[in-house]
Formats: C-alpha cells, structure tokens, sequence
C-alpha cells in the first residue's frame, strides 16, 4: 500500500518516481542537476550580494535583476532538494501538505519570473526609447510598485490551485511519475470532475503567458525600431547586445515551460522520458542562465566579480 488516507480523504503522502524509463542512470543524471542547482544558487547569491552592497547599481535595471535572482533562488530550490534526494537516496515520498506546498512555489514563482521578465523588457524600452526620461519616469518608488504587482498576481493568481486540489477527493494510486508535484499531475490523481481546475490551469497559464510574451513583445518592436534609427552604429550593436541577452533568458524560460505545460494536456505522444527531463530542466535551466548570462554581458556587475576574485579595491 502506498499512503493510507485520513478523514479528509486526501492521501498522507504521493510517491514521486524520478525520471521514468532512466531508473538505471537516475544516479549518475543527478550529478550535472546537482553541479546546475550549485552554480544557480552561487550565481544568484552573488549577484543579490553585488547589487545590496554597491550603492551605485540602486538603479532600475539592477532591482529588476535582483528580484529575479530571488525568484530563482525560490523556483530552483522548490524543486532541487527534493529532486536530488528522490534520485541519489530513493526519497521518494512526499507529504501530502509539502507537495501542495510545492504546487503552489512552482507555479506562482514561475508566475513571477514571466512578470519580472516583462518588467525588464519595460525597463530597456524606456532606457532606449527615452533615455533622458528614464530616471524620472522608472523612479524606485514605481520599480517597487511593479515589483509588488508581479509578486501578488503569481499569488493570487495560484492560490485557487491548492485551494481546489485540497477539497477534491483522491484515488488509491498515489504514484506521480515524475520528479516533483506539479498541478496537472497532481490532478491527474483526483478522484472527480476537474474539468473546472483544468479550465482554470488553461486560463492562469494563457492569460499569464499572453500577457507577459504581448507586452515583451510590443516592448522589443518599438526597441528595434528605435535601435534601427540610431545614427552611430556602435551604439546600435550595444543595444542590440543588451537586449540579446535578455531575449535569450526570456526563450529559455517560455520554450521549455510552454512545452511542458501543452505536453501534460495533450502532448500524449510525446516520450515520457522526453517530458520528465525538459520539465525538470526548465525549473532549472533558467535560474542557472541568468546570472552567467548577466554576469556576463553587465559590466558593472562582471567588474565587481573580478574584483572579489582578484581581492582589488573598488
């Protein structure tokens, strides 16, 4: 018997079996996921650190880079810990309340992420297209403000998730095949109609998504068509290295998320092992990235690097 239910007739725990079909490699597999989940936390660690302490980076583009770095932080070790114990140590039981839990940081954290990407794209519009407005119109007051926003959508917006999964009855297969509990899986284990929490699911997921990819989208056309305009083509290329690399951390995030969410719906085709390994892959992937990818193409940030490394002065 895998978990036994309560009165509440939900199971006490779910038995969550890894990477179906590579049980054999699930021990070796997990070494790069691990080597991955350190250099994301180290990453963003020290990137949060680099912005708190240099005064000089309290800018617009440096807070949005900071609160993505928390969500990283966030969405990569919801995920990991777990993940790593289920693969290393056969850990394979989650509690019922802690794969709710994780429900709810997954999807309201990536939530998040797609708001603070939208808010970054914002910010280089206006830094771009009206960069001697840039200081007056994103002041921290406002940057704070967004910031809030973004946060208390991915809440709200999630919370009915647990909410409803919670009052839903269960049946006796408690197996979720894959390395953590994700709402679709989780659903596939109830009991009842979830045409209402399927619904909704669609709904959050589109509306999010929608939202987010339009405005990022109409931020980037009136980039380039200001970056096209520019006279000197130096400053063209600097622009354009900017926003690569945003659009960069923006594809690794949406490809595999959007993936993995279409494949739980109606991807049946799709080989399982093929769906475990993206799915785990773009909970880390992204929080890895986006500090290399930053710490890379931002000067003042790759400057303080080097000058902790070297132990040079400021």
């Amino acid at each position: 018997m895998l978990a036994s239910e309560n009165s509440s007739s939900h199971p006490v725990f779910f038995i969550l079996l890894g990477i179906p079909g590579l049980k054999n490699a699930q021990f070796w597999i997990a070494f790069p996921l691990g080597v991955m989940y350190v250099v994301a936390t180290v990453g963003n660690i020290t990137i949060l650190h680099i912005i708190r302490t240099d005064h000089t980076l309290h800018e617009p583009m440096y807070l949005f880079l900071a609160m993505l770095a928390i969500t990283d932080l966030v969405l990569s070790s919801s995920t990991q810990p777990k993940m790593l114990a289920i693969l290393w140590f056969h850990a394979h039981e989650i509690e019922y309340h802690a794969c709710l839990i994780q429900v709810f940081f997954i999807h309201a954290f990536s939530s998040v992420e797609s708001g603070v990407l939208m808010t970054m794209a914002l910010d280089r519009y206006v830094a771009i297209c009206f960069p001697l407005r840039h200081p007056s119109i994103l002041t921290p007051s406002l940057v704070g403000k967004l910031g809030a926003v973004v946060m208390v959508r991915g809440l709200l917006w999630v919370s009915p998730f647990c909410f409803m999964v919670s009052r839903m009855p269960f049946c006796p297969n408690q197996v979720i095949p894959q390395s953590y509990c994700e709402h679709m899986a989780v659903l596939k284990l109830v009991c009842a109609d979830t045409t209402i929490n399927r619904a909704y699911g669609l709904f959050v997921a589109f509306s999010v998504a929608g939202f987010d990819m339009s405005v990022i989208s109409i931020s980037y056309v009136m980039i380039l068509r200001t970056v096209l305009g520019l006279p000197s083509g130096e400053a063209r290329l600097k622009a354009f290295g900017t926003c690569a690399s945003h659009i960069c951390v923006i594809l690794a995030l949406y490809i595999p998320a959007l993936f993995t969410f279409l494949t739980h719906r109606f991807g049946h085709h799709v080989p399982r092992v093929v769906h475990i390994m993206l799915a785990n892959l773009y909970l880390l992937v992204p929080p890895m990235l986006n500090p290399i990818i930053y710490g890379v193409r931002t000067k003042q940030i790759r400057d303080r690097v080097v000058q902790g490394c070297c132990g040079k002065d400021p």
